[in-house]
């Protein structure tokens, strides 16, 4: 089933801007997956009570043939080649890649929710998913 998903991209170490053309670069190479659009890239304040820098964020819009689990495995593999290392909680991180949502599919599993159970805390999610979604974006 092809459906519309909306993933978060955010970088806090190294060469940021690097990390998220990695992973546009990555996800758009996908299988059964292509780019619609893409928010403007913000910098933001860090969430959570690790000390550490700003993050630079953006979100894609992506048409996938990916069901959600096999997307989320996808990513994970992404941040893993950008040397992602899962260690402390909302640290700091070179990639974090997140299904914010999908136009037609929820998910409530205990390692994936879709939408992610984050979305109405983070205003920039809502700021980008609105630029994607507004005049011209794609979603209902």
């Amino acid at each position: 089933m092809r459906d519309i998903a909306y993933i978060a991209l955010g970088s806090n170490l190294g060469k940021r801007e690097q990390y998220l053309e990695l992973a546009r670069s990555a996800i758009a190479a996908l299988p059964g997956t292509r780019i619609l659009r893409a928010s403007s890239v913000e910098e933001t304040a860090p969430v959570g009570d690790v000390p550490q820098g700003p993050y630079l964020n953006q979100m894609l819009a992506v048409e996938t043939e990916l069901a959600p689990r096999e997307l989320l495995d996808r990513l994970h593999e992404i941040e893993r080649s950008a040397g992602r290392v899962r260690d402390v909680r909302w640290g700091p991180r070179t990639l974090d890649l997140d299904i914010v949502k999908f136009e037609s599919q929820t998910v409530n599993e205990p390692d994936l929710m879709v939408p992610h159970p984050e979305f109405g805390n983070r205003d920039f999610w809502q700021r980008e998913l609105g630029e994607l979604t507004g005049p011209g974006g794609h979603s209902e």
